[in-house]
């Protein structure tokens, strides 16, 4: 047993800890959880604890059903709600019986890809802004609780005292916020993180998810991460700021180069660009998430970069004088109810293989894309992101990138789900097809 583990068990004993919550995650992001007693932390260590795992959504078939989940020492945190009950979590690592990773495990799936990284010589960290929305009930039509804008404050934003107990209770849980404010649409709120390692960040997205939903369930109102709940306003957005390390170094800066950006910033940025459309099933998983990835919002479209153009895909954000190791990329494309752990994965996978491949990056477009007719954004190399789920899987079907960053498994088993999610909306006869067409046609 190791050093992490030792701690985790003196710290139970100490702390006087009634259950352990081992959390891990289905895929397509939905949190679980089994509570043991500390009696039992031990041989979790050990042995890992068996759990049924045709039970899961893309885990094992019936015939093959036994799993086991392996506690991670290191991501041990004593949760902050419910303190009379003291009740501490930890992330798993999902194993078959015979001790082997599971491929169908969304975090051992980003371990492989950051394992690859590191065989390059980098290490990847991710800082995310995240947005949400508060809501009267998760019933019926969403009923807003203000009519605020970006950046208000008291009185339009009386969410200001659920975003500040969200926030303790996160720093609680050692998982750092940098900023918080009111967001563009009302009843909208935004939470940032500060940069950490993509693994660890993948565990605080799923913990601040929770953490959200937990303080607006404790304030009698309900959160969603829901990418597009109110037809006319911004959708949430999952903002990922992204970089790459070689040791202490800021692999994506170079002193003296155009716009600060090294080759690897450029091959990386050239990589996201080109699999884009691949990669928007993973980052980009409901139907409801193409409703947010429309003309006339904030959210991007089209596959394009810039440094101060909020259109773009990809946004080169501005670095403060003297911090040049804060060099990074922004990909704009995500939504809030995205599986982390996967949307790491092909978000790297495919800016590894720009630097790998050499891709040439394209021209910064900083002109407002949106005026631009189709044929000047075709001369300029400019795509779209796929417009429809559908559009979206089809596009990952054919890319020997995403089954490779995904694994057969995943790959197979994300298009097979999604496929089925696609077909049902498909047959689904909506308000707007009533209301449009039953009085006329």
């Amino acid at each position: 047993m190791d050093k992490q583990a030792e701690y985790v068990l003196r710290t139970v004993e100490e702390r006087g800890i009634r259950f352990v919550r081992l959390w891990f995650t289905d895929v397509q992001g939905f949190l679980k959880s089994v509570s043991i007693s500390p009696a039992e932390l031990e041989t979790a260590f050990d042995e890992g604890m068996t759990f049924d795992g045709s039970a899961i959504d893309g885990y094992a078939r019936v015939q093959e059903a036994d799993m086991l989940a392996v506690p991670d020492p290191a991501s041990f945190q004593i949760l902050p709600w419910r303190p009379e009950q003291q009740v501490a979590r930890m992330f798993c690592d999902i194993v078959t019986p015979d001790g082997e990773p599971f491929e169908g495990d969304p975090r051992y799936v980003l371990r492989r890809n950051l394992q690859r990284a590191a065989d390059l010589g980098f290490s990847f960290y991710v800082g995310p802004e995240l947005e949400y929305f508060y809501f009267k009930s998760s019933k019926g039509k969403p009923k807003v609780l203000d009519q605020g804008g970006y950046f208000d404050l008291t009185p339009l934003d009386v969410a200001q005292e659920y975003r500040r107990t969200t926030i303790n209770a996160l720093e609680q849980l050692g998982i750092p916020v940098e900023y918080s404010h009111h967001e563009v649409a009302p009843s909208q709120h935004e939470i940032d993180l500060r940069y950490t390692d993509a693994l660890t960040m993948a565990d605080n997205v799923m913990t601040f998810r929770l953490a959200v939903k937990e303080v607006a369930i404790e304030h009698g109102i309900y959160a969603t991460f829901m990418p597009k709940p109110l037809e006319a306003h911004d959708g949430s957005g999952f903002h990922m700021h992204l970089s790459l390390f070689e040791g202490d170094r800021n692999a994506f800066y170079e002193a003296g180069a155009d716009n600060g950006l090294s080759k690897v910033a450029e091959g990386f940025i050239a990589g996201i660009l080109k699999h884009a459309p691949e990669l928007t099933a993973i980052t980009n998983q409901w139907v409801n998430s193409y409703k947010r990835l429309v003309k006339g919002f904030e959210a991007p479209i089209y596959t394009f970069w810039a440094r101060n153009n909020q259109s773009a895909l990809i946004r080169v954000p501005t670095v403060k004088r003297g911090k040049a190791s804060s060099t990074r990329i922004e990909y704009r494309a995500p939504d809030s109810a995205c599986n982390p752990y996967l949307a790491f994965s092909v978000l790297l996978a495919a800016g590894l293989a720009g630097i790998e491949n050499n891709y040439e990056l394209p021209a910064e477009v900083s002109n407002n894309i949106f005026e631009m007719t189709t044929a000047e954004r075709k001369a300029l190399g400019v795509g779209r992101l796929p417009a429809t789920l559908d559009h979206a899987l089809d596009a990952m079907e054919a890319s020997e990138l995403m089954a490779d960053a995904l694994g057969e498994h995943m790959f197979s088993w994300f298009l097979r789900n999604k496929r089925k999610e696609w077909d049902k909306f498909q047959n689904h006869v909506s308000e707007f097809e009533l209301e449009r067409y039953l009085p006329i046609l």
